[in-house]
């Protein structure tokens, strides 16, 4: 019985995992869930799971989640704020965590986890993206079992070799090639760019993510901020990482071996695939998919990404080619932009060139401690907002 704890359990990924989960009662068992402010949709997960714990951010949300829970007689303790989270991280009991809570707030609860030796399921790419170099320095001195989430990474990690170790060349390997859809606007032509509306970027053609998620995949800052979790999940340079725009997303990655073997991984685009894949892992279980129909498919394209529609990617590149606080810069500076597009405050194309200014302004400094990243994230935040009240 592997005991976990959700971090992000309201998500379209932590809903995934309950999911996977509930299909196999007699593996898992859920210890704690945890959500922003969704104290409804949190109640429903308690009512179904039981979890020892149910931890929500918001203090308001979290009474409410307190008296129901008190109403129905669950035997859930509530808890609220952050520390909450790292508390349900480390808890004894727990064998395993899902990292699934987006953006810089997944960061702290996840190295926790890895200093307390926990095995992470890695949803959340900014703790890589923020404090690579510090994560997995934990990872090793803690002795935790890592296992990415993202489709593509996990695609990546099912085709490697099973002894990998971080030595590409040893290993056989000459490169990854990371797959994208490309989003809604691949086809687009570029002068509609300026004008597209946040509705429009949170449709993607494939997969159904959160906004904040979507916005990222219709510019590829999703691919390139998944370019610098390959740097630090297998020990790839930048000149290692080949992004390849693969429309139906049947293929979720690949590798190229010396002998000019490629291996790839493919299935329908379903989150629940890699999640199975990682929560079984070295086993395999059902993960409530359906079979590729490959006469379905009928065939299979690939395009080379255009860095002039899509900025973003050549930016990340840079980033991770820059390395230090760069990346987190990056991350931070996309945040905002993607909230104020989102609000309307700020047109598509403002994305890019808010994230191209801040990477100008704000001094860059190398990594030692987790403050230096938390330090450049808040000044990354600061600088975004002074470009968007300019």
């Amino acid at each position: 019985m592997q005991r976990l704890t959700v971090l992000g359990s309201t998500g379209s990924i932590g809903k995934s995992t309950l999911d996977v989960v509930a299909r196999h009662p007699d593996k898992y068992r859920i210890v704690a869930l945890t959500a922003n402010q969704q104290d409804e949709l949190l109640f429903e997960q308690c009512q179904i799971f039981k979890p020892r714990y149910a931890v929500l951010l918001d203090e308001a949300a979290g009474e409410r989640l307190k008296k129901r829970i008190q109403i129905e007689g669950i035997a859930t303790e509530v808890l609220c704020g952050t520390t909450a989270l790292e508390t349900v991280s480390t808890l004894p009991e727990v064998d395993a965590v899902m990292a699934a809570i987006v953006g810089a707030a997944g960061m702290p609860p996840t190295l926790a986890a890895a200093n307390a030796g926990k095995k992470i399921l890695l949803a959340n790419k900014e703790t890589l993206v923020l404090a690579g170099h510090l994560f997995m320095e934990a990872i090793r001195r803690s002795g935790s079992a890592l296992l990415p989430i993202d489709s593509e990474h996990n695609a990546i990690f099912q085709a490697l070799p099973r002894d990998y170790a971080g030595d590409m060349r040893a290993s056989g390997v000459s490169k990854i090639l990371l797959t994208a859809s490309g989003g809604p606007f691949r086809n687009t032509p570029l002068e509609q760019l300026q004008t597209v509306t946040p509705e429009q970027a949170c449709a993607h053609p494939n997969w159904s993510m959160g906004r904040k998620i979507s916005v990222d995949s219709a510019s590829m800052m999703n691919k390139g901020l998944e370019v610098i979790e390959a740097h630090w999940l297998f020990n790839a340079s930048a000149d290692d990482i080949q992004v390849v725009v693969h429309p139906q997303s049947v293929i979720h990655s690949m590798v190229q071996y010396v002998d000019g073997s490629v291996l790839a991984q493919l299935g329908n685009p379903d989150m629940r695939t890699p999640i199975a894949y990682a929560l079984a892992y070295p086993e395999r279980i059902d993960s409530g998919v359906a079979p590729l129909d490959l006469f379905h498919i009928a065939k299979l394209d690939f395009v080379a990404p255009d860095f002039v529609r899509f900025p973003c990617l050549a930016l990340a590149y840079q980033a991770l080619r820059a390395g230090g606080t760069v990346p987190a810069l990056l991350n931070a500076a996309n945040e905002v932009a993607v909230a104020a597009f989102l609000d309307r405050k700020i047109a598509f194309l403002d994305i890019p060139r808010l994230i191209e200014s801040v990477l100008g302004r704000v001094a860059r400094h190398e990594v030692h401690v987790l403050q230096d990243v938390l330090d450049a994230d808040k000044a990354a935040r600061e600088a975004a907002q002074e470009w968007i009240a300019r």
